[in-house]
């Protein structure tokens, strides 16, 4: 690559970046936002729930085919899909009364939500593997400051969905949000240069499936810990947070909001936490790691369960189980994200990036059905029973997540198991 296509590259992977952050704002916001508004209404916890698993299923088939359109056409072309699909999905909420609002209607926005959000971030998480080139300290810093930055904006847009619901309504907040990624779309127009990364005429949906080994291992696990992260994040704690210990909606969004951006830090501190000694090898973290990490995050949320279970002081159970799961799982999240990326190629980065993210938003999707739905059959039997059910369940899910990632190459990213796979 010559030194000016290497500028232009970085030039546009920064572009790519803040679009990418404009819309983890507003998806972040948007969130809190139909969570709040319909849970206010009067819908049960699984009606909530419903309202997500569009966004969730289109993130599935999204991540499928956003790899292979990505590689296909460039990292560009997937950009600026994703952010006037989100613009789209924001006017389908702000031109509709919020009162003729249905829970279809909310649906079909939020499966256009779920797209534009997975395009954006697929094309920023492949743009890094294209900057950072073959140095693997530099790739392992620059994905968990990415990742970090994004985790904290949508913690931030947490808090501003709460924020705008409480102060200024659901439809003006729907605008505002409209608004802010129209600019950055705009933005992004005005100042990328040229394409980022090569388009490939060439490739062939079929090759969409990783013929290596470590790569679909990783993303199995990958499935299982964002499963374990949602099925009781998504629903169980916002609701629990409102309805059991009686906290205004500003304040639920403002506590996950915090919790989010504290996420966010830890994911972007990752290289400093989390790796190996500088006389090994590899200073970066492999397999092990992940396992590692897996198991000892297995245990915290069932030790919340026990602990509400026991009737401990609910508000420090929750409050004080929802920072250490977070700490752990961030950095859980850290290593799998740079995993990904050092174990493919430039020239597959895209197609790989896109099957990771498919088994992340299967995660997801099953996270948000057994949200709702064990919240709702928990509460039935008693107070805390709601999310003490969601618990068990991350428990198990964070468990399978660990056994996997036993099979996943120690001793850095050119480890011997499954290598040839």
């Amino acid at each position: 690559m010559t030194k000016n296509a290497d500028n232009s590259n970085v030039r546009n992977y920064a572009v790519v970046t803040a679009a990418y952050w404009a819309d983890t704002l507003a998806d972040g916001a948007i969130r809190m936002l139909v969570l709040f508004y319909f849970y206010q209404l009067g819908y049960t916890a699984l009606q909530v729930a419903s309202l997500f698993l569009f966004y969730e299923v289109f993130g599935i088939i999204t991540n499928l085919c956003g790899g292979f359109l990505a590689t296909r056409f460039g990292l560009k072309s997937t950009l600026f899909m994703g952010l006037g699909t989100q613009v789209a999905a924001l006017l389908m909420l702000g031109l509709m009364p919020a009162s003729s609002l249905t829970v279809a209607y909310v649906m079909v926005s939020q499966a256009l939500s779920g797209i534009a959000k997975d395009l954006t971030k697929m094309s920023s998480k492949s743009a890094v593997k294209l900057v950072a080139g073959e140095s693997q300290g530099r790739l392992y810093k620059w994905v968990a400051i990415l990742t970090g930055s994004k985790n904290a904006l949508k913690g931030v847009g947490f808090f501003l969905g709460g924020v705008m619901l409480s102060f200024i309504g659901f439809q003006p907040a729907i605008w505002t949000l409209a608004s802010i990624v129209a600019a950055a779309m705009l933005l992004a127009a005005l100042l990328m240069k040229g394409s980022l990364g090569v388009s490939n005429k060439k490739v062939k949906f079929r090759q969409i499936f990783s013929p290596d080994r470590k790569v679909n291992i990783l993303a199995l696990a990958r499935m299982f810990l964002f499963g374990a992260r949602d099925v009781w994040f998504v629903v169980g704690v916002p609701v629990f947070l409102s309805s059991v210990l009686g906290w205004k909606f500003w304040q639920s969004g403002g506590f996950m909001a915090l919790w989010v951006i504290g996420y966010g830090i830890v994911q972007a501190s990752a290289p400093a936490i989390v790796g190996k000694p500088r006389q090994q090898k590899s200073a970066q973290p492999d397999g092990g790691t992940a396992t590692l990490l897996a198991f000892v995050l297995a245990f915290l949320p069932a030790i919340i369960a026990a602990a509400l279970w026991q009737n401990f002081s609910t508000t420090f159970v929750v409050v004080g189980g929802l920072i250490a799961f977070g700490i752990i799982f961030a950095l859980n999240s850290a290593v799998h994200s740079y995993l990904i990326l050092a174990y493919t190629d430039s020239d597959k980065v895209a197609m790989n990036v896109g099957l990771y993210y498919m088994a992340n938003a299967c995660g997801r999707l099953g996270g948000t059905i057994l949200s709702g739905l064990l919240y709702q059959l928990g509460a039935a039997r008693s107070v805390n029973g709601g999310l003490i059910w969601c618990l068990i369940a991350s428990a198990i899910l964070v468990a399978s997540a660990g056994l996997l990632s036993i099979w996943l190459p120690r001793g850095g990213v050119k480890g011997t198991v499954a290598e040839a796979g």
